[in-house]
């Protein structure tokens, strides 16, 4: 589900904003750690991953196990950021992007992404990179005004 509706954002009871896709988009590049959900054996399961946005995709490098396998076999996925949270005064936003992630393995594509890749924060060998399509996107913010 993109949200959208003219460009502008769309406000739901008191202080609960809809994002539009562009700035569900701008957010999504500001932030640095998300979590990639994924189904194992028909079981959610949800890894912190730090990441970037390049052209229309998701990057980050993991090592083999489970993220590797499900970008090896192409599956489905969510993809969640949050930021500016402030628990407190209550505020904050979440993106969420579906798309299909698989594994850039081909060399001269790696070559390309190289210099936009993260620097992974895991120790180990991360040198795998999984690449997610923003296939969906939607997002909230909460601002209560306080």
């Amino acid at each position: 589900m993109i949200a959208r509706n003219g460009g502008e954002p769309m406000l739901v009871d008191g202080g609960l904003e809809i994002l539009d896709e562009s700035e569900c988009r701008r957010l999504l590049k500001t932030g640095y750690l998300g979590r990639i959900g994924v189904t194992i054996e028909a079981l959610p399961a949800i890894f912190p991953v730090n990441y970037t946005v390049h052209e229309d995709s998701i990057l980050f490098c993991t090592a083999p196990g489970t993220k590797l396998s499900m970008a090896s076999d192409r599956r489905i996925v969510a993809f969640e950021v949050e930021g500016g949270v402030d628990a407190m005064y209550h505020h904050g936003w979440s993106v969420l992007v579906v798309g299909t992630a698989r594994e850039v393995d081909n060399p001269g594509e790696l070559k390309r992404l190289e210099r936009h890749l993260p620097t992974p924060w895991a120790p180990g060998q991360r040198r795998r990179v999984v690449r997610i399509g923003i296939d969906l996107i939607s997002g909230r913010r909460i601002d209560h005004g306080w």
